[in-house]
């Protein structure tokens, strides 16, 4: 079996990059130039100037165009390793963009370390994006990032480190409740972890319908209590941190306290294995439900947690069941959210979505080993991808409303499309193949 990073890092050399820019147009003669360039593009930006902020929509690829945007200062399993060594991740996000939501995506570094720098960069291009997807931004720095953002731009903005995985990780944790005949507003719930993942996820958790006095947040110095002896640096450094500690109050100390008693732990803190123990996992309440996302090793096997009691177990890996991937997310919240032009992204959006993809796991067969559909199932994009644009137009958010049908259709295709011209290309040997 070949080593995935040593031929990654061959595939890459050899592609030289791993999406590129083709016309959409038909280009048959000469003649055709006159109207997609000189003199004839004169006409869209007259109109554009004249019809005002935003009618670029209606006449460009501003519509499908997203951003995928980070300063690589915190890239998944690499930390900080800076904005030109973070662009072969944005390309690959790019390329999920498109194959799975049909959305074309740019990948975008940026050198600047500054958060007020950052934003007034990535307000000076808004106008050539739908949507901007922000990505492996360090915390605490990103929560500041997204809302000077959300603000200041009429446009969707997202974090996928923070909204996209805690969508995925709702959509699973429905699931799993249901099998175990459990109730989100009666269940105890640990988060292990305090980074944006975790600290996005309080707020989803809350929004359907947990009791912040039932949640229990853990970082790395314990259980997060507003009295702790960091609690004046943590309100300063951090306030986004401070506020869930003041939010959950909890009585618990430890985190052997932290654990008796709950139904549900979710992790997204550092590689295992024994991050978690299973003593820990004992403590817990019958058929616990045990999320352990970190990668590549998560915080505790699946199989010790197994052996500790979890009735429910899901990792980050594709290699064991229930895969909690922000991939079930983005493609399709972006396609809803692009396919409607929308202004914002809201909670209730992310909380249709995160509806959208239970639903159709359940009924695609929901069982123990499956709580979450996979990323090769293409209805499960354009339910979801219907479920966002249809809440953004119920929330007055979308500058383009179409009936259920025509929007649809329109989702489908292009979910689609990439598919098939991938098809193309491999027969035709205009991709080379990879076997």
């Amino acid at each position: 079996m070949r080593d995935v990073f040593s031929f990654s890092a061959e595939l890459h050399r050899l592609y030289r990059g791993k999406i590129e820019v083709m016309p959409k147009v038909p280009i048959t003669s000469i003649e055709d130039y006159s109207y997609w360039y000189t003199p004839g593009v004169a006409a869209p930006s007259r109109r554009i100037a004249e019809e005002g902020e935003g009618s670029s929509l209606n006449y460009t690829l501003r519509w499908n165009y997203a951003a995928v945007i980070s300063d690589g200062s915190r890239v998944l399993g690499l930390g900080d390793i800076g904005a030109e060594a973070a662009l072969p991740v944005m390309e690959g996000k790019a390329l999920l963009f498109k194959y799975l939501g049909g959305v074309d995506a740019v990948p975008l570094v940026i050198n600047e370390k500054s958060p007020d720098a950052f934003v007034n960069v990535v307000k000076s291009i808004q106008y050539s994006f739908g949507a901007i997807n922000l990505e492996d931004i360090e915390s605490p720095k990103c929560f500041y990032i997204l809302e000077r953002l959300q603000e200041q731009l009429d446009v969707p903005v997202w974090h996928d480190d923070q909204q996209g995985t805690a969508l995925v990780v709702l959509a699973a944790l429905i699931n799993a409740l249901k099998l175990t005949g459990k109730k989100i507003s009666d269940s105890k719930i640990i988060l292990f972890g305090a980074g944006a993942a975790n600290i996005a996820t309080y707020r989803y958790l809350i929004r359907a319908g947990a009791r912040p006095t039932s949640i229990v947040m853990i970082d790395s110095r314990g259980v997060l209590r507003p009295d702790r002896n960091d609690a004046d640096e943590m309100r300063r450094e951090n306030p986004y941190k401070y506020r869930v500690a003041v939010e959950t109050s909890p009585s618990e100390k430890t985190v052997e306290d932290a654990f008796s008693g709950a139904d549900v732990i979710i992790a997204a803190s550092r590689p295992g294995p024994g991050v978690i123990r299973k003593e820990w996992i004992k403590l817990m309440n019958s058929d616990p439900i045990v999320f352990a996302l970190a990668n590549p090793v998560p915080e505790i096997l699946p199989g010790e947690a197994r052996e500790a009691g979890a009735r429910v177990i899901a990792t980050g890996r594709s290699d064991y069941p229930n895969q909690v991937n922000n991939s079930l997310g983005f493609p399709a919240v972006f396609r809803g959210v692009l396919s409607v032009s929308a202004r914002k992204m809201t909670d209730e959006m992310f909380l249709a979505a995160a509806h959208a993809i239970a639903s159709y796991t359940e009924e695609t067969g929901l069982s123990e080993n499956r709580i979450i559909a996979s990323m090769t199932d293409d209805e499960l994009y354009v339910r979801e991808a219907l479920a966002v644009a249809e809440k953004a137009m119920e929330l007055g958010l979308a500058r383009r409303k179409i009936s259920r049908g025509e929007l649809e259709d329109e989702i489908r295709q292009m979910i689609e499309r990439p598919k098939r011209y991938m098809r193309l290309a491999l027969d035709n040997k205009l991709i080379k193949k990879l076997y």
